[in-house]
């Protein structure tokens, strides 16, 4: 079962998604109570690896407001967690020219947040344009379906 607590809106969109990935973070305790909140945005957030490990660059978790002092930083780089051989695949797979790692939904299963991360592909402005004119067929071809019966 799983708790969606934020998706990225933008990733379908400007990216072709090849490969994806289930990652855990590492975050702090006020910081896994504001996501339970649902208060998070991966919006225009991606993973770089920095040495050997693998980094969420950009995400947003809104502060706690019962953590006080105690609180963490909003927009922090926050560690993924994931199997070494895992990492090194992706290393070599985001050296080749064009390939990005994005963060597709984050969301809680058996109570561990976890981050879905996609090797991507961004589009060009002409692919964009095509999804857009597929989309609009299959709309009218289910609009004409409708009419029939």
């Amino acid at each position: 079962m799983q708790k969606i607590v934020c998706k990225n809106p933008k990733a379908h969109r400007d990216f072709f998604l090849e490969e994806s990935y289930e990652t855990g973070i590492e975050l702090k305790g006020s910081e896994v109570k504001s996501l339970r909140d649902g208060k998070a945005s991966i919006k225009e957030s991606f993973a770089i690896v920095r040495g050997e490990e693998l980094f969420l660059i950009n995400s947003y978790i809104a502060p706690y407001e019962s953590a006080n002092r105690f609180n963490h930083e909003p927009e922090r780089d926050r560690k993924l967690l994931l199997h070494r051989g895992e990492i090194n695949r992706l290393i070599g797979k985001t050296q080749i020219r064009g390939y990005t790692l994005i963060p597709v939904k984050m969301y809680f299963t058996n109570g561990l947040a976890k981050v879905e991360l996609a090797l991507a592909k961004g589009k060009k402005s002409f692919d964009r344009r095509e999804d857009i004119k597929r989309r609009d067929a299959e709309r009218e071809v289910e609009k004409a379906l409708k009419r029939r019966y």
